[in-house]
This record gives structure tokens, C-alpha cells and sequence, in this order.
């Protein structure tokens, strides 16, 4: 891969189509997370179903963080609540 500026958002297109991965995937119909380690060690997460849509970036260690929160049970309340409803904003 050509030097890039690699940040947080980009267009994951920008980073190519090789070496991402679908670590979580499951009985949901291809809609997933997928996953690709950088060569800095950052990784980039992007979207499944839409692969040219931004890539947020985390560090290894941002990444490491949240994989034992989620084992711990941390992140249990993204699939327990109902899920969040957004209300428009009404103006005068």
C-alpha cells in the first residue's frame, strides 16, 4: 500500500480491499464489523455492508481495552437496552 495519511473517519476505500477480515460474523444476514491491522499496529473497522464508508481507527491498545471490557461484561448494555430512539428537533 502507497503512504497514505491513515485517520480516524476516512473513506476505508482509501485503504484498500486486502487484508480485512469479518472476525464477528454470524448468522446475521452479512451484516458485520470488519477488521484490518495496520502497519503501525492501529486497527481500522469499517462496515460490512458498506465497505467505501469511513474507517474508524483505534490503537492497539484502544482496541485491547475494549476486548476485555466486552469480555468483562462492560459493553453488556449495548445489547440489553432498548435501543436508543432519536427525536427530532423541533424549531420555532
Amino acid at each position: 500500500m502507497d503512504r497514505i495519511r491513515i485517520y480516524n473517519g476516512m473513506p476505508a476505500k482509501e485503504l484498500g480491499n486486502e487484508g480485512w477480515h469479518k472476525p464477528w460474523s454470524g448468522g446475521n444476514g452479512g451484516e458485520c464489523v470488519e477488521a484490518m491491522r495496520l502497519g503501525d499496529g492501529r486497527i481500522a473497522l469499517r462496515q460490512s455492508t458498506d465497505p467505501d464508508g469511513p474507517a474508524l481507527i483505534y490503537t492497539h491498545r484502544e482496541m485491547v481495552s475494549f476486548i476485555e471490557g466486552a469480555k468483562a461484561g462492560h459493553a453488556d448494555f449495548l445489547l440489553s437496552a432498548a435501543p436508543c430512539r432519536l427525536t427530532e428537533r423541533r424549531t420555532a
